[in-house]
């Protein structure tokens, strides 16, 4: 799958209720107004109940499971800790508690946001293996490759995507034009692999609405 795709600007879908894990970092902010936009309905989720959000911790399932009961969809967008210390161990419970959590709720949909280091650079070896792969990221990369290992193997029951970002993802423009992929890291004539913050979000929830990729991790570039 390597194709040019328009996020869709209609409000033809059916709206959904969202639950939003994450829903004021750089990503699930944008996530956030991408659904609005289209008319669904966001319930943001926070470990602080900052901005308006519901309070809870992704890693407590019950907790998550109160808050998705009579969604439709769950989104995790977490990242794992910034602050020097091991950041597999925190974003594994997250995964799990968000897993079991929309179990629990009886929801089938969740959608992960992934990172860009354990798609393939070339064959059988991964970008954050790659000779010169930035050492500042190396651990939080191998987290999330460690996310993606994990919801493929304890997802059992529900329809889940796991979405990788470009190498390169940061605020910008939303353009609505873009490629995606499936497990190789995608680049441009230039050689680069980046994406807006804005554009990842509309390849986001274009797959909430569309559901092209379930059971499957995908990667959307420029």
């Amino acid at each position: 799958m390597d194709t040019f795709t328009c996020g869709t600007d209609t409000e033809e879908d059916d709206d959904m209720k969202i639950l939003l894990i994450g829903a004021t970092g750089m990503i699930g902010r944008r996530v956030a107004d991408e659904a609005r936009r289209r008319g669904h309905e966001v319930t943001g989720v926070t470990r602080s109940g900052a901005e308006g959000t519901a309070k809870a911790d992704a890693h407590d399932a019950d907790a998550i499971a109160a808050l998705a009961e009579g969604h439709d969809a769950v989104v995790l967008a977490v990242s794992p800790p910034r602050d020097g210390s091991e950041p597999e161990g925190p974003l594994l419970s997250a995964g799990r508690g968000a897993l079991e959590g929309t179990r629990k709720a009886g929801v089938r949909r969740i959608v992960v946001v992934g990172g860009a280091g354990s798609l393939e650079a070339a064959p059988g070896l991964r970008h954050v293996d790659e000779p010169g792969f930035p050492e500042m990221y190396k651990a939080e990369s191998l987290a999330q490759a460690a996310l993606l290992d994990l919801v493929r193997a304890e997802a059992g029951g529900l329809d889940w995507t796991y979405i990788s970002p470009a190498q390169v993802i940061e605020p910008g423009e939303r353009t609505g034009v873009f490629r995606l992929g499936g497990d190789q890291l995608l680049r441009d004539a230039s050689g680069d692999s980046r994406i807006s913050a804005e554009d990842y979000a509309v390849a986001l929830v274009d797959e909430l609405e569309n559901g092209d990729a379930i059971g499957r991790r995908i990667t959307v570039a420029y």
